[in-house]
């Protein structure tokens, strides 16, 4: 199972809002599997010696610089946080805290030394969706397989789950049983079956709390239709596994499930770039930078896409947006495009962390404007 805690929304808006003399932010490829762990945390030791000597370089105090090397020290040798991991690893460090996130999409290792957070590749995790879960219903078995981008799905054990629809209702048989006052026949099979549904929707709750990935069903009807009545869940796709799940190992399941979420993918890319194409006739849709820098420090950006591993140093300034670039990065500049998204977000706005084959020209960033400017 991958280890996952994305930031909430009040987390991120945190994470934006921070200012501060030395602010480090690492980027970490990480795996689930434990025996495998190793590099990586080599690889955040390397990390931190190219962040020591970015404030060095800028004449950081060492009493500033000292409590950042303690925390990831310290960090470094907590075997029992290494245990548990998934595919990517983002942690924000200061003199005074120490905040890490576990991620379940892949990202390039990178460390960012500025007076704010490096934000853009945590928005990836909420962004787009490479991992979900497949819930198996049927009327003889229930099972939630996790499926991953690179690993093997598995099943994940649900404390609460009911075994089937009969022993759920507390009878050897919903087709058989009989009523007291009650309606009976196919009408009280179903009022079983529903109920049914809401055990096992209510199992689900506290597994899939605060979690942002798809649910996806694999069901037949009635059964699809009852569930999807009840489902408490607001990422239950909307698409799902047509056919009789029963006699589908994991491995079939994530294979059935794959389609289902480049399709989600692709969808909202594809909106997007309708509503790009359209505003752009308004003049009220740009891919230049510093257009957009301006239009976000203006409250005028509804969405923004943004190119995942690009980072193009430099300043934004704060009051006129004007944009400011950097020949290389240091601890006295920023990623302009990272801060351009975090002004999108702090004024409400929405920020794709995408590959920059899913942005209009291929370019840095899109943005859509609320009016021109």
């Amino acid at each position: 199972m991958l280890y996952v805690d994305i930031p909430t929304a009040p987390e991120l808006q945190k994470l934006v809002a921070h200012r501060g003399e030395a602010s480090v932010s690492f980027y970490l490829r990480t795996t689930p599997e434990t025996q495998n762990i190793g590099p990586s945390r080599t690889e955040l030791g390397k990390l931190l010696k190219t962040a020591v000597a970015q404030l060095e370089a800028v004449g950081t105090e060492k009493r500033t610089i000292w409590p950042i090397e303690e925390q990831v020290h310290d960090l470094l040798d907590d075997d029992d946080f290494w245990k548990f991991q998934a595919n990517a690893l983002a942690i924000f460090v200061t003199p005074q805290s120490l905040r890490s996130f576990r991620l379940p999409n892949h990202l390039t290792d990178m460390v960012q030394v500025s007076d704010r957070f490096h934000i853009k590749p945590l928005l990836r995790a909420v962004s787009v969706q490479q991992h979900a879960f497949v819930l198996a219903l049927a009327e003889n078995e229930v099972r939630l397989v996790e499926v991953f981008a690179d690993l093997p799905a598995q099943e994940v054990k649900v404390p609460g789950m009911p075994k089937d629809a009969a022993s759920a209702a507390g009878t050897a048989n919903v087709n058989t049983r009989s009523y007291s006052q009650r309606k009976g026949g196919a009408e009280g099979q179903n009022i079983l079956l529903r109920a049914f549904c809401r055990k096992v929707d209510a199992a689900l709750r506290p597994v899939l709390a605060g979690r942002s990935e798809p649910l996806i069903l694999a069901a037949t009807e009635p059964l699809a239709s009852m569930f999807r009545s009840v489902c408490s869940h607001d990422h239950l796709a909307a698409d799902g596994i047509r056919t009789s799940p029963v006699r589908m190992s994991a491995a079939e399941l994530a294979e059935a499930a794959r389609p289902i979420l480049d399709a989600l993918h692709a969808r909202m890319i594809g909106d997007v770039h309708a509503l790009f194409s359209a505003r752009e006739n308004e003049g009220r849709a740009t891919t230049q930078i510093a257009r957009a820098a301006r239009a976000a420090t203006f409250g005028a950006v509804d969405t923004l896409l943004v190119d995942i591993d690009e980072v193009v140093p430099g300043t934004v300034d704060e009051t006129t947006g004007e944009v400011t670039f950097e020949k290389e990065e240091s601890a006295i500049s920023y990623g302009v495009v990272d801060e351009i998204a975090g002004r999108v977000l702090a004024s409400g706005g929405r920020v794709l962390a995408v590959r920059r084959d899913d942005i209009p020209q291929r370019a840095s960033l899109a943005a859509i404007l609320r009016y021109a400017i």
